[in-house]
């Protein structure tokens, strides 16, 4: 038969009589790959709502505004150069509407009956402005729980909601832009400070009759404007601002749709922020993972790669055998965690109910697939590499007599743990045969511990939003979908790295185990041994885990998401020492299973 048959058919072979070990393998990596996809995937969704209602309202490309001062030069923005459609001046007036019995600062924009050019609002309930009627901004009206035909009151006065609208000139409420000279503040406001006279909190957006907005006004110094302007070349909005001299600061504030879509879709960029950083964090647990399973598997198949090599197999042939056993497993997982996450992230892209559409089933584009492909890859090679070329080298009479591996002599070890009770002794030494094992279980146990102090500050970060104006209830409510799925995911790999150290080091140490056990150590001793041998690094890993490295990791996400720390609530310490605690209970639990099997496997048959 080809050679590529043979090594692929002796591949599937050896998966099917291991199918744990190839279970859990595809686990580890599946779980890298379906959040990396997520995140990958939200990145590339997150738009879509606001692109569609940018279309559907044609969506302006620059949004200025001036008060009464600067509404002659807001005016000459229609024939500034690159302007090829606008709509407006529309006065705009700062108030306060009540509605089910709650107050709300609001920005009441005069609209016109007729059809506009630019940013012409799409009603999703009732029907457009009229005398006597107010149309809701879409998220307001939710927030607020007010529909059609319900009555509410602005200045004094009281209008019927006529209309429920949407519209991509103006992100959607809590996040709404100011348009109006009185000044906005967004956000939670501090229990030591006052809110400055005047300025309005969290303001949404509603819209009147010119006529309606005007009679509210006390005088026409009270009174803002607004304009939408469409450029013949809107990915150039920037540049326009720039060279018309408009800032957030001036006195003709202006804003580009893309600093729109930015603030309209954030909640999709702060999760696509945190299922990176837990892709990358479970990428490197996949790779810990990997290689303990690998050398563990190296470890079963000595006699095996002895046949292979006694019947003609060449170093290169048994090396690629036991590559393709991996890379298989991972193409499996790349494509399963492919399909997982473009399913799953509907359920963390749900529009905004100030936006049409929503991500729908998110469409996978080739740069995801491939770096998706590429990452499962690579984690497969990195781990796999290094133990199968060495395996290959091996000597065929060696392997085929799968001879106990003479342990190393380390004199101050085996004066410190003469004195110690026998299950210490035995885990002193087993910890003693694979530093690089023990290594990468610290790790492994550092960056599962990180990530749950981070969930930790996150949590208690999402606790304290509702009602402050940075997220409505329904952001949290994804956000914390989000936090889940990292949270599930963690776990369960972390609980995998586990349970797969330890039986490598099972299978590693079965001569040992046996011998000790011929010397007089019992079998519940030899289970002890081996299951204290993880818990010392998992005890080592969690201390990490919390400082240096929880910290350290939460810092960097600050730093990318641009953050304030200092508003952040660290855990308490006797959350950290429970987390440790905790950590170390549940590895000693995990490893009891594999242990317990290791230890009373017939000494006889081993020897």
């Amino acid at each position: 038969m080809g050679r590529i048959l043979l090594v692929i058919r002796l591949a599937l072979r050896d998966l099917r009589r291991r199918r744990t070990e190839a279970a859990l393998l595809l686990i580890a990596i599946l779980a890298a790959t379906t959040t990396l996809t997520l995140g990958l995937v939200l990145r590339d969704a997150a738009g879509d709502p606001y692109q569609s209602t940018r279309a559907a309202t044609k969506g302006p490309d620059v949004v200025a505004n001036a008060n009464l001062a600067g509404l002659t030069e807001l005016g000459k923005l229609a024939t500034a150069s690159g302007v090829t459609e606008h709509s407006g001046p529309y006065p705009v007036i700062a108030g306060k509407l009540e509605a089910s019995g709650r107050t709300s600062d609001v920005q009441a924009m005069g609209r016109d009956a007729t059809v506009a050019a630019v940013d012409q609002p799409e009603v999703t309930q009732g029907s457009w402005v009229s005398d006597g009627g107010v149309v809701l901004e879409a998220a307001f009206a939710d927030s607020l729980d007010v529909g059609v035909g319900d009555s509410v009151a602005l200045g004094g006065r009281s209008f019927k909601v006529v209309g429920v609208a949407v519209t991509a000139a103006m992100p959607p409420y809590p996040g709404a832009s100011c348009i109006v000279s009185a000044g906005c503040i967004n956000g939670a406001i501090p229990d030591d400070r006052d809110l400055p006279a005047g300025l309005l909190h969290n303001p949404g957006l509603v819209w009147l009759t010119q006529a309606d907005v005007r009679s509210l006004a006390s005088d026409r110094s009270s009174l803002s404007y607004v304009m939408n302007l469409k450029l013949a070349e809107p990915d150039k909005a920037q540049a326009f601002v720039d060279r018309t001299g408009g800032d957030h600061g001036g006195a003709m504030p202006m804003q580009t749709w893309e600093s729109i879509l930015a603030d309209a879709t954030d909640l999709a960029r702060d999760s696509q922020i945190l299922l990176l950083i837990g892709a990358w964090l479970l990428g490197l647990l996949a790779v810990a993972s990997l290689s303990v399973l690998v050398g563990g598997r190296m470890a079963d198949q000595t006699k095996r790669i002895g046949l292979l090599k006694a019947v003609g197999g060449t170093p290169g042939l048994v090396a690629a055998v036991l590559l393709a056993e991996y890379l298989l497993v991972a193409v499996v997982a790349a494509a399963a965690g492919l399909m997982i996450g473009a399913l799953t992230a509907p359920l963390l892209t749900e529009s905004s109910a100030g936006l049409v559409g929503g991500a729908g089933t998110a469409s996978l584009t080739w740069s995801t697939i491939g770096l998706v492909t590429a990452v499962a890859l690579g984690v497969a090679v990195v781990a796999t590499t290094v133990p199968a070329v060495r395996a290959a080298q091996s000597s065929t009479v060696s392997a085929l007599a799968d001879a106990a591996r003479p342990p190393r002599r380390t004199g101050w070890l085996i004066t410190l743990s003469a004195r110690l009770p026998v299950p210490l002794l035995l885990a002193l030494r087993v910890t003693a045969r694979r530093p690089r094992r023990v290594v990468l279980g610290v790790v492994s146990i550092a960056v599962t511990v990180s990530g749950i102090y981070v969930l930790l500050v996150l949590n208690a970060f999402l606790t304290d939003q509702p009602g402050t104006g940075a997220y409505t209830e329904a952001q949290v409510a994804v956000l914390r979908h989000v936090l889940l799925v990292w949270t599930v995911i963690l776990l369960t790999l972390a609980a995998v790295n586990a349970i797969v150290i330890t039986w490598a080091t099972v299978l590693d140490n079965r001569h040992a185990s046996a011998l000790a056990r011929a010397l007089g150590a019992t079998p519940r001793e030899v289970t002890v041994a081996l299951a204290t041998a993880q818990v010392l690094p998992a005890l080592l890993g969690a201390v990490m885990g919390v400082f240096p490295g929880g910290f350290l990791l939460f810092a960097s996400i600050n730093t990318i998401t641009g953050g304030d720390s200092d508003k952040a609530t660290l855990p308490a310490p006797w959350q950290l020492i429970a987390l440790v605690l905790a950590t170390v209970l549940v590895v000693a639990a995990l490893t009891s299973v594999p242990a317990h099997l290791g230890g009373r496997r017939p000494v006889t048959a081993t020897l």
